[in-house]
């Protein structure tokens, strides 16, 4: 399976510089993008053999994300379920028979930290959000996401000055 994913800062405009020629050439099963930074009416769209989920901001030109899957899955969530997060279009969760799929766009604390509260309170909520998630299946997040890392992974970076690399299925069997 080949998952990618993208932020691209702008839908319209990456569709104006060869997104579609790049979506197409890489060939992936799930390709996720954040900040589309628009409603999925406003451009045209020709991905035949994909399915599309689109979380859109309620303030049209603001964050958003969407999924494009070959893949059916077996159920789609927009948003934590929480109302004060879920205006924004920040997250998209598909649930797949083998693992959940998690694409998100994380809220920035903008210029003189005016949205720190927020964003600290959307980042509890997310990582409970994330833990419920993982007790039914494994959970892939992807996008632009910043989180807590366990204390195990800090002292791993601290020693070597870098993140663990994590085996893969391959190294583990």
């Amino acid at each position: 399976m080949k998952l990618l994913s993208w932020n691209v800062n702008g839908l319209r405009a990456c569709l104006n510089k060869g997104f579609s020629d790049f979506f197409h050439a890489a060939g992936a099963d799930i390709f996720c993008v954040q900040e589309t930074k628009m409603q999925q009416d406003q451009a045209e769209f020709s991905f035949p053999g994909y399915a599309a989920y689109w979380n859109s901001a309620a303030k049209k030109g603001y964050s958003g994300t969407a999924v494009f899957t070959r893949i059916k899955p077996l159920s789609v969530t927009y948003g934590m379920n929480i109302t004060k997060h879920d205006q924004e279009g920040r997250l998209i969760t598909l649930e797949f028979e083998q693992f959940v799929l998690v694409n998100i766009y994380t809220p920035n604390s903008q210029r003189g930290l005016l949205r720190l509260d927020y964003r600290l309170e959307w980042e509890n909520d997310f990582s409970a959000y994330l833990q419920k998630l993982d007790t039914a299946k494994p959970v892939i997040v992807c996008g632009d996401i910043t989180l807590p890392t366990p204390k195990s992974t800090l002292k791993i970076r601290k020693q070597t000055g870098a993140m663990p690399v994590l085996p893969t299925k391959k190294e583990t069997s």
